[in-house]
């Protein structure tokens, strides 16, 4: 090991023992981390996954561990995920929703966990989840973070490579732990745990790990304070993180306002443009075209044509105002995304069902030779391994695919394949019936917007602006 390397132990084996206030030695260089005297420690446990050794529930054997298998000096030794605790929960609420989250999202995919909950009494619950990044072997020894691959042609065969003289290989990740969308998953199994929990009786509020702006909530997010700040803002002392929440409350507030002031102009425009009960729409359409005193109180609608195909849509679907007719509109765009969206499941379902049949056929073509792999001793599978490695890497990208989609090993190739077929028969149904639709949502759309212009002429017609006098005195 070089020197230098142990600032990755200070950084993830120190780590465990600031946060679960306790003492733990390096066996590399023989230094002691000792924080036990460190305060709001209310509750630590390290779970592990079935493969897992048992004494690592010992954190200095886990962490000690962890630092002795990774030789690289850059290796990326834990990841850390800190959880804040809503305070309507008992703290052994709390410390049983952090263990189920724990066990859930991370231990049963096959992470250590060590849990750290913190509760000063002072409102900020909280909790630090150190997890391991290497997956187990079923020998309870560690397994890699990736394993190289043969690139293969379209025959399955590998491809060599003439300048480097080797084949053609890349690097492929054992586990999924690193991919991005698995932050998403882990905030937004968070957000689900919490309010699981919080739907008892009294308490309404709730959490969303999503961003205001994907939440479509028009709000300036404030910055997090830190614990530094925080106690420096508590004792009177101002800090540039403390105004600048101030100020992005302060931003909020005319935010609000402003936000206020258009729905109520809304509001008005909304009222505006409907004609006041009892007079409706359709009557002062129909007295329009046939003249009388509608034309003398509302004036002239430049395109009467128009006007006649809105009047005809309303009376053959008895619609009498603008508001009903906006009913209309919404109930015909519920039935174009509805029609939309059964277009989409069979599409969706049919090319899964194809990806489902070509797995599915890979994995009962290989499944036996996996199985005599595996009943090999540990010493002569690298061989055998290397041997049928086509076969094998085929078998387990297969395994890995319908254990991320949850597909259990009892799966029927011929049912997909009856599934499919009937499917694929119905799906011209579907998309003749989703043109019908559309046709009428386009045709309904098109009435309303006519009749919300006709609504806005009639309006100018009777409030015409006024002209500007100018005064004689004021003639040259």
């Amino acid at each position: 090991m070089v020197d230098g390397e142990n600032r990755y132990f200070v950084k993830f084996a120190g780590a465990p023992t600031d946060r679960a206030g306790e003492k733990i030695t390096n066996d590399y260089d023989g230094i002691t981390h000792d924080y036990s005297r460190k305060g709001g420690v209310v509750y630590t446990e390290i779970l592990l996954p079935e493969d897992a050794p048992d004494e690592y529930t010992d954190r200095s054997i886990l962490w000690n561990a962890v630092e002795k298998i990774e030789k690289a000096k850059n290796s990326q030794l834990a990841r850390e995920i800190e959880l804040a605790l809503p305070v309507e929960l008992t703290r052994e609420q709390n410390i049983y929703l952090v263990r189920e989250y724990a066990r859930d999202n991370f231990v049963d995919s096959g992470m250590c966990a060590d849990i750290c909950v913190h509760d000063k009494n002072d409102g900020n619950p909280h909790a630090h989840i150190m997890l391991t990044l290497r997956p187990f072997n079923v020998d309870k020894s560690w397994g890699d973070k990736q394993r190289k691959e043969y690139i293969l042609d379209k025959n399955g065969e590998k491809i060599y490579d003439p300048k480097k003289r080797q084949y053609k290989c890349k690097s492929v990740p054992t586990t999924d732990w690193n991919e991005q969308i698995k932050a998403e998953e882990w905030r937004a199994a968070w957000a689900d745990a919490v309010n699981a929990v919080l739907k008892q009786p009294g308490v309404e509020e709730r959490v969303d790990h999503r961003s205001y702006e994907r939440q479509g909530i028009e709000q300036i997010p404030t910055i997090h304070m830190g614990v530094a700040a925080t106690q420096m803002e508590q004792r009177g002392i101002v800090t540039d993180r403390g105004n600048m929440n101030r100020e992005i409350v302060h931003s909020n507030g005319i935010l609000f306002a402003i936000l206020m002031k258009l729905k109520q102009l809304k509001d008005w425009l909304k009222q505006t443009l409907t004609p006041a009960a009892p007079i409706t729409l359709v009557e002062i359409l129909r007295g329009i075209l046939e003249g009388g005193e509608y034309r003398d109180r509302y004036g002239k609608i430049s395109d009467v044509k128009t006007v006649a195909r809105v009047l005809d849509f309303m009376r053959e679907n008895d619609i009498s105002s603008l508001p009903e007719l906006r009913e209309k509109y919404s109930e015909a765009l519920t039935r174009y995304d509805n029609t939309r969206e059964n277009v989409r499941y069979y599409e969706q379902r049919i090319s899964t069902l194809d990806e489902n049949i070509r797995q599915g056929g890979i994995y009962l073509e290989h499944r036996e030779l996996y199985n005599e792999y595996l009943r090999l001793k540990p010493r002569k599978q690298p061989k055998f391994y290397e041997t049928h490695r086509t076969g094998l890497t085929l078998f387990e990208y297969a395994k890995r695919y319908f254990k991320e989609h949850r597909v259990g090993s009892d799966f029927s190739v011929t049912a997909w394949k009856a599934e499919q077929e009937n499917l694929t028969a119905e799906k011209g149904k579907i998309y003749r019936e989703c043109n019908a639709v559309k046709g009428q949502f386009s045709y309904v759309e098109t009435i309303r917007l006519d009749a919300e212009k006709i609504a806005r002429e009639l309006v100018r017609n009777m409030n015409p602006p006024r002209k500007e006098t100018r005064s004689r005195g004021m003639e040259r």
